[in-house]
Parts: C-alpha cells; sequence; structure tokens
C-alpha cells in the first residue's frame, strides 16, 4: 500500500495580550481588542509551492501619547528563526509569522534579525488592524493530523 499524500489541519494561534502601563500616565491604556489566528487550512506534504495565510491583530488605545510596538513570542518552538508547531506524538510542522505580505521580515520582538510592529503613536480612542502574515514552507514530511502552536502577543506602550 502506498500514500499519495498526507493532508494536515494546521493553525497558528495567536491567544493571548499583554499590556503595560509606563509611569507618569496612570490615565493610559492600551488593549487587545480582537486577533485572528493565522490558519492554514489543509497542508498537503506533496504541495511544491509555500502554503501562505494572514491573521490580525485589533488594539485600541486611550490616554496614549507615547509610541506602541507590538512583539509576537516564538511560541512552543523557543526560536523565531523556526517557529514550529506541535503534531501527532513529538512531530514538528515548520512555519513562520511575518509583518510584511512579501514574507520577508520575521514578527518577533525586535532582536536576533527580527521586526516588531511600531514604534508608532496610536489614534486616540482608534482600532487600529494590524495584519499578520503566515507561511508553511513546501514540501515538509510529516504524518497526517492537527498542528498547532500558541503564541503571545505584547503590547507595549
Amino acid at each position: 500500500m502506498t500514500r499519495r499524500s498526507r493532508a494536515t489541519r494546521a493553525a497558528a494561534l495567536v491567544v493571548a495580550g499583554v499590556c503595560g502601563l509606563l509611569p507618569g500616565l496612570a490615565g493610559a491604556v492600551c488593549q487587545i481588542r480582537n486577533s485572528v489566528g493565522v490558519s492554514f487550512g489543509t497542508y498537503l506534504t506533496t504541495d511544491l509551492m509555500p502554503r501562505d495565510s494572514a491573521g490580525s491583530i485589533t488594539y485600541r488605545c486611550e490616554g496614549q501619547i507615547t509610541p506602541v510596538t507590538i512583539d509576537i513570542s516564538t511560541g512552543g518552538s523557543g526560536t523565531y528563526a523556526s517557529r514550529s508547531m506541535a503534531g501527532p506524538g513529538a512531530q514538528r510542522l515548520q512555519y513562520n509569522l511575518y509583518l510584511d505580505a512579501t514574507r520577508q521580515l520575521i514578527w518577533g520582538n525586535g532582536a536576533s534579525g527580527t521586526g516588531r510592529y511600531g514604534p508608532v503613536i496610536p489614534v486616540f480612542g482608534e482600532e487600529v488592524t494590524v495584519p499578520i502574515y503566515g507561511r508553511i514552507p513546501a514540501q515538509q514530511a510529516i504524518p497526517a493530523g492537527a498542528y498547532s502552536d500558541t503564541l503571545v502577543m505584547t503590547v507595549t506602550f
């Protein structure tokens, strides 16, 4: 019996936000209002092209006059260079998240060759939606199953 292809459901979920408050700006509030995880759908190990997807983060600031930045953690892989999703057993599916639609600048914390969203001065009381671009490299030999990762977004102001 031979296998033609393996289908895999893959998603990188952005599930938490953390906001900090700078001394002297007691009335300033920034909060993550919504996040849409990057869901790659069905990944086929025989695909010749990478699988791309996008998600977003929406934040809102009030009483804010200092710049805002947003970082995204490494997730379960512990590295920005090669994020990975956990699957059946100890299997890992490689992927990454990017700041740009060309998927050249890895979204991290601004260190180790990564970028971060911002710094930007937020528009008072307006919700701002920032896209998150994801990519799974093609032709990874992995078994079928559900793959996922949990990431933390940090809003600093």
